[in-house]
């Protein structure tokens, strides 16, 4: 899995079967966002500040599932 370089994310992996998002923040909680595209999380790699594509490209425009553990 890709090493994120941000202050909000630590972690970020992707299924491509089901498109969907994993995103671990610095908190420690895991979120699944659900029906993501997967040019969407290459952008997200690919983003100078992740934690602001993050905001701008995935909250609030995707469902979501808050995960006991991954």
């Amino acid at each position: 899995m890709p090493a994120i370089d941000s202050e909000a994310i630590a972690q970020a992996e992707y299924e491509d079967a089901s498109r969907t998002l994993f995103v671990r923040f610095t908190s420690g909680e895991w979120y699944a966002y659900l029906e993501v595209p997967p040019l969407t999380f290459q952008r997200l790699l690919a983003a100078e500040s992740k934690g602001r594509f993050f905001q701008e490209a995935v909250r609030d425009r995707y469902g979501f599932v808050k995960l006991d553990r991954r």
